[in-house]
């Protein structure tokens, strides 16, 4: 029989929040299974998950099958399509990988999941998630204070950029208007780049701008006035057991001198270069503390309350919250915090978090349909 109960330490800012957390024990009742680090991570057969395992070996033959056709093994042609390198890129990729998790257990793995590879836009959860840990600790009051009230070196001076809240930072509709380490915010490849668009009054447009992404992650950096890969390495990864594989980069113009110390700002993606570089094993690690509502094996390490934020939908995008895609329930009231929702970055590198089913699912370098990957998985879950 399955038990949902979700004890834990209380929550850093002490609130009762309600969240979607289906699936906080394992099946037997004894308490959710955590991984130890390194390697030795319990497996369960389809069966002994409740799922069909036709279907999660169709599912699985079919991501194997279909590696990512938009990024080259050896990245040729990568500036030309994004612009020129501010940050380090490696030298080559891995191909498809991936795991399947049901109730914290492997179901399904394949391909080098321990290669670090760059996740492009999966970064930006992450960027979320350190935002997230300064609003838990109080250091940021509330989402909908205006960043002016924290960061005071001109950034957020002018009366466009001023009226710029954490909230819609976070949910790309900031329209912020500037220059950040040597960039502006019309370089961005997919929307602007270069082009003098007319800028739309914050909060009310949504653009999927890299620049403001990296205004985050230094804005979230002049809060913590520590480095961002640090305070991740320490706050998150290592308590979850991650590996020490994994790096966060920023650019070589994005030094920062804070309190007499210089400190790179990290990015938020790989446009220029630079972003998160890490292995499967470790973003399914990461999912899985998402799926457990921020609890890590009874310590709470990020707070539902912030959950709940990130994955609530945006006014102005519905599948869009704090950095996270949602999949919204369209019966459900809005405001609602999505049950399913994902980090996704160029090149289909994903990690899907379902938190009804109690699934983690991450993709590396997947080139095929999703529905044909995630149609049958989703059917093989018994009801």
């Amino acid at each position: 029989m399955t038990v949902r109960s979700c004890s834990s330490r209380p929550v850093f800012r002490g609130l009762a929040v309600a969240v979607l957390l289906a699936g906080c024990v394992s099946e037997d009742g004894n308490g959710a299974y955590f991984p130890a680090p390194g390697p030795a991570w319990e497996r369960r057969t389809p069966e002994e998950v409740g799922m069909d395992p036709d279907l999660v070996s169709q599912a699985v033959e079919y991501a194997k099958a279909h590696d990512s056709e938009v990024v080259p093994y050896d990245y040729s042609g990568h500036e030309e399509k994004f612009g020129p390198l501010e940050g380090p890129l490696p030298e080559e990729r891995g191909g498809p990988a991936g795991l399947i998790l049901r109730h914290g257990y492997i179901v399904a793995e394949w391909g080098d999941t321990e290669r670090a590879d760059l996740t492009f836009s999966v970064t930006k959860s992450f960027v979320s998630t350190m935002t997230g840990l300064a609003y838990d600790r109080g250091l940021i009051e509330s989402t909908k204070d205006p960043i002016a009230r924290y960061v005071t070196d001109g950034k957020f001076d002018s009366e466009h950029n001023a009226k710029i809240t954490w909230e819609i930072l976070l949910q790309q509709t900031s329209e912020w208007e500037g220059t950040l380490f040597g960039k502006s915010d019309t370089a961005d490849f997919y929307h602007r780049r270069g082009r003098e668009l007319p800028r739309q009054e914050p909060g009310t447009y949504y653009e999927y701008n890299d620049v403001r992404v990296n205004l985050a992650s230094y804005a979230t950096l002049m809060v913590w006035r520590r480095s961002l890969a640090e305070l991740m390495k320490e706050l998150v990864m290592d308590p979850i057991g991650a590996s020490d594989s994994w790096t966060w980069h920023g650019y070589r113009t994005s030094n920062v001198e804070i309190d007499g110390r210089t400190i790179n700002s990290v990015a938020g993606g790989g446009h220029w270069g630079g972003g998160l570089w890490i292995g499967a094993r470790d973003m399914a690690r990461f999912g899985y503390l998402f799926l457990r509502g921020g609890q890590w094996d009874g310590e709470q390490l990020i707070s539902p309350e912030w959950i709940q934020l990130a994955t609530t939908p945006s006014q102005r995008r519905g599948d869009y919250g704090y950095m996270w895609w949602l999949t919204p329930d369209e019966n459900a009231e809005p405001g609602t915090p999505a049950t399913t929702y994902a980090a996704r970055g160029y090149g289909s590198n994903i990690i899907w978090i379902d938190t009804v089913l109690d699934l983690v699912v991450v993709l590396r370098w997947f080139g095929g349909r999703a529905p044909k990957f995630f149609d049958p998985l989703i059917q093989s879950v018994g009801k």
